[in-house]
Order: structure tokens, then C-alpha cells, then sequence
């Protein structure tokens, strides 16, 4: 394998693995198959793995989503890609209503192991439509799994974790990552969900970070160290397992809290850790949370008031500065 590997080449590597150990994993989707996925994560799997286990589907969210339901009930492990997360809302139903109800409304005789994944987030200018992050919207429904990585090895690790999970999992990968490059992981490499990662070590701050979040608060994190202001970043790589315990070990150290998320601050993932910390970890804390978010408006399609929407590396470095000098 190449010494470096892309997020996008990731998510395929990563199905693959899968799919070599286990001939119960299939994949659907739209354009997944002769046309390697409309992102090209899915390149090459249609040649390994031949039409039987690599299914091109009609452009039908509920008939994705739908059909991985009954194939995982009967025996299956279905990855299904639902292309933009935005319509995610097309299948809302499936999502939120059936799938992530079976196990427990069947007394645990039925389990539904199916992934869905889904390419998520802005920062790409492609509109209100097509560039939400909205994992905030599955965060809402108990039962579903949530993972978000931030790099080409966690993308293949959490990939194995998720396929193998007894419970459905959404799978967000972030379009503004794809093109994004880092070291391979090894053969058999399983990234446990639920599980945080801190990805720098600080003593004055602890930025909680996900997704294309994490890049960009490790490039405010280099920034404010240049300032004297040391933070340290968790990746939080999963919302449902949520890792609390992780985060609270780092405000042990820092004692200062400032969550970045790409979804906005209404409802966002955020609120809910915050509330968490509040909770177990109240005594930690030297100053007043703060939380960088989206704007509670539809994502603009120009690129200058995209930004104005969506977290920024100066947002994130203007909202440590405060919290720092509190």
C-alpha cells in the first residue's frame, strides 16, 4: 500500500477490507458501482467484488434505505450511501421511525446491522441544499450510531467498527476532507466507536472538535500557541457512543472548555456536551464555556458568506482568547 493514502481512497479501502472478511457485506447506492461513487469513494469495489454485491440503485433515498433494512434484518451487513446528508430528510422515516427501533421493539430477535453513509458538510460552496452538516439531526433519535472521522486511518478503522456493529450506524464523511492525505493504517486495523482521540496536548484550553472541525482546530491551536495559549484537541470521532470521560480527563488539565462544531448552534451536538460537563464535571472548570458554531441560518452559496456562516480558524482563536483570559 502507498505511504499515504487520501480520505476518499480511505473510505474505499475501508469498505473493501470489510468486504474481503466478511461475504455478508454488500453495498448500494446511486453512481457507486461502473461510476465509483459521484465523490469516488467507492472506486474499484464494483471490479473486486462484481454487480452481486455492489448494487447501483434508482435515485430514491427510501428505496436505499429501505431495501438495506430488509437485506440487514435477513442476514445481511448493507453499506448504503445516501450521497449528500441533506437528504437524509428523504428517508427520514426509515431513519428515525423503523430502523433504529427493530432491535428493541423485537425483544433484541431482530437486529438491523447496516451502515449508512453519507457525505456531509460545507465549506465547498455548494449551497443550502447540499452543504449542511447534519449530524445533529441524527444525534436526536436514540438507537443510531454516529461517527464523523477526521482522518484517512480513522476512516478505515471506524469503518471496520461500524460494519461490525449489531446496531445501525451513520457514517458522516466530510466532503471537505476527501481530498485530505495521511498515513495508512495497518491490516486489521479497528477503530473502537466511541472512543475520542486527543490529537494535540495543551494545558490552558481543550478544543472539542469533529470532522473537518478537528483540522481547523488544530490549525487555531498552532496559531494561539504562538500567543503563549496552549490548547489541546480532542477529536471527538463519534457522537453516539458519546465519549465524555475523554474530555472531562482533558479539563482536568486545561480547566477551559470551547466545543467546535460545524452544525448549527441550535441543537447542535455541542449543547448537549456542554450540559454533560455541567453535569460531571463542574468543578473543572476556571471560566464560562464557550461554544463556536454554525449560524442558524441556510447555508449561503458564495464563498465570502459561506464563511461568515460556518466556524472559521479566527472564530475559534477569537472565542479561546476569551476564555483564556477569563
Amino acid at each position: 500500500m502507498a505511504d499515504v493514502i487520501t480520505y476518499r481512497e480511505a473510505v474505499a479501502e475501508g469498505i473493501a477490507r470489510e468486504m474481503r472478511r466478511d461475504p455478508a457485506v454488500v453495498c448500494l447506492g446511486e453512481d457507486i458501482g461502473e461510476a465509483g461513487g459521484v465523490f469516488k469513494t467507492t472506486v474499484g469495489l464494483r471490479a473486486e467484488f462484481g454487480p452481486e454485491r455492489v448494487w447501483d440503485t434508482p435515485i430514491s433515498e427510501q428505496a436505499i434505505v429501505g431495501a438495506a433494512m430488509g437485506a440487514a434484518m435477513t442476514g445481511m451487513r448493507p453499506v448504503a450511501e445516501i450521497m449528500f446528508s441533506d437528504f437524509l430528510a428523504c428517508c427520514w422515516d426509515y431513519l428515525a421511525n423503523e430502523i433504529p427501533k427493530v432491535r428493541y421493539m423485537t425483544g433484541g430477535q431482530v437486529t438491523v446491522p447496516l451502515v449508512v453513509r453519507t457525505a456531509n458538510g460545507g465549506g465547498l460552496g455548494f449551497g443550502a441544499q447540499h452543504s449542511q452538516a447534519t449530524e445533529n439531526w441524527a444525534f436526536t433519535v436514540p438507537g443510531l450510531k454516529i461517527a464523523a472521522p477526521a482522518t484517512p486511518a480513522d476512516v478505515i478503522g471506524m469503518m471496520a467498527a461500524a460494519i461490525r456493529s449489531d446496531d445501525p450506524v451513520v457514517f458522516f464523511e466530510h466532503k471537505a476532507l476527501l481530498a485530505t492525505k495521511g498515513a495508512p493504517p495497518p491490516p486489521d486495523h479497528v477503530v473502537e466507536l466511541g472512543r475520542a482521540a486527543v490529537v494535540r496536548p495543551g494545558t490552558d484550553v481543550t478544543l472539542v472538535a469533529l470532522a473537518s472541525m478537528v483540522p481547523l482546530a488544530l490549525k487555531a491551536a498552532d496559531l494561539l500557541a504562538g500567543e503563549g495559549i496552549e490548547a489541546e484537541v480532542v477529536d471527538l470521532r463519534c457522537l453516539v457512543p458519546l465519549d465524555v470521560s475523554t474530555v472531562l480527563a482533558s479539563l482536568g488539565r486545561t480547566s477551559r472548555l470551547v466545543t467546535v462544531e460545524e452544525n448549527p448552534y441550535q441543537g447542535g451536538w455541542g449543547g448537549t456536551l456542554v450540559s454533560l460537563v455541567a453535569d460531571e464535571g463542574f468543578a473543572l472548570l476556571d471560566a464560562p464555556v464557550r461554544r463556536v458554531a454554525g449560524e442558524c441560518v441556510p447555508l449561503p452559496f458564495a464563498d465570502a458568506l459561506e464563511e461568515r456562516v460556518i466556524p472559521t480558524v479566527d472564530k475559534v482563536v477569537a472565542a479561546v482568547r476569551d476564555v483564556a483570559a477569563y
